[in-house]
């Protein structure tokens, strides 16, 4: 492949993302898909019903995954979840941080991209908070704290963290996905789905169904543009693999808390030849744009603000939590909790445990505000 056509791939690369990151935020306006949401209705009313779209989600995703990496279209072990180092530690304290902040700010980082779409300029202020924190703790102040405290506490699984993966090393397999390992993805997969699809209540929504499937396939279908139609086998100049346009050198899929700090850095050093777009970064303004389509096509398109002192340094130490904790974690509610989860690493589903014990935490916070005042 000559270096022109190999410009020419990323660049397609790019597009597609954007688009399916357009999808993505117009089908999560429209369905009002959210994980702080789902625990917000499960603790405080009792219903489970985001909580079905979010496990459906999160089945689609792990058939899609799988089901590549077992025709081998992908390689499942070149994602940041798939290695054989679990960071415990960092997963659940970064975790149970993104949480907290989350419920404090309203919103995963999702959920505020898709805000920002609709009209929200508090949703704004928290992003430019959040990507801050975020890139403070890549490369920053925070960035020294987390590689010398949680960071290093760890263990390792022979292969792989994601359990079907390890599964599999065990059985002397690397790369390709044994019936073994496809069966037990498979099955937590399908198990999701029919949990989520039992609820009459459930099945009676067209939105559910779209945010559960809708939300999953975006996740296989970013797993496919970053793996399959971003992957190059030879590099023109270096001669090795390489996966076009994203962060990490490695296939990525959707993830908001480190892409916020790269937003920030391609605006500010935009006349550096060396920042170049990626795919989180692009996956970022995809999802605003999409949201805003759908905000402005259903006429619910509206600007908003902070309320009061409290409301904005409610919001403004909650972005600053999620941009900590998303990336100590690896990822957010959509990092770790869809795209994560979609390889059933052990990371992540630590990670999402964090997650939600911080939500618990923040919803208890919220309710001992209100009845103080």
């Amino acid at each position: 492949m000559e270096l022109a056509d190999l410009n020419s791939l990323r660049t397609q690369v790019l597009w597609a993302t954007l688009a399916v990151a357009f999808v993505f935020g117009f089908i999560v306006q429209r369905t009002h898909f959210c994980t702080m949401g789902a625990i917000s209705d499960i603790v405080n009313m009792g219903d489970w019903t985001r909580m079905r779209m979010w496990a459906m989600a999160v089945g689609v995703a792990i058939i899609g995954f799988y089901g590549m990496a077992w025709l081998g279209w992908i390689d499942p072990l070149q994602t940041i979840y798939t290695g054989g180092r679990v960071v415990w530690l960092s997963a659940l304290v970064g975790g149970w941080l993104f949480g907290l902040g989350m419920v404090l700010a309203s919103g995963c980082g999702s959920k505020t991209l898709v805000r920002i779409g609709g009209g929200s300029l508090k949703s704004l202020v928290v992003f430019i908070v959040m990507g801050v924190a975020a890139y403070a703790t890549l490369r920053g102040l925070t960035a020294v704290v987390r590689v010398n405290t949680v960071d290093t506490v760890a263990f390792n699984l022979t292969g792989s963290s994601a359990i079907p993966l390890w599964l599999n090393a065990d059985s002397g397999g690397q790369g390709a996905v044994s019936v073994l390992a496809l069966i037990l993805a498979f099955g937590v997969a399908l198990g999701l789905i029919v949990w989520a699809a039992w609820s009459r209540d459930f099945r009676s929504a067209a939105d559910h169904w779209l945010a559960g499937v809708g939300i999953g396939s975006t996740v296989v279908a970013l797993w496919w543009v970053t793996g399959v139609l971003g992957f190059v086998e030879e590099h023109p100049e270096t001669l090795e693999s390489v996966y076009l346009a994203t962060q990490t050198g490695r296939m990525e899929s959707f993830t908001f808390s480190a892409p916020m700090a790269h937003v920030l850095d391609w605006v500010i050093y935009f006349s550096d030849a060396s920042v170049v777009l990626t795919v989180g970064v692009v996956g970022v303004f995809g999802v605003v744009v999409g949201a805003f389509v759908q905000a402005w096509w259903a006429k619910t398109f509206q600007w908003e603000g902070f309320q009061s002192t409290q409301d904005t340094a409610l919001h403004l130490a909650g972005a600053v939590c999620m941009g900590v904790g998303g990336v100590t974690a690896l990822g957010c509610t959509i990092g770790q909790g869809l795209s994560g989860l979609s390889t059933l690493s052990l990371t992540s589903v630590l990670a999402v445990a964090g997650i939600w014990a911080g939500a618990w935490i923040g919803f208890k916070f919220q309710i001992w505000l209100i009845e103080r005042d």
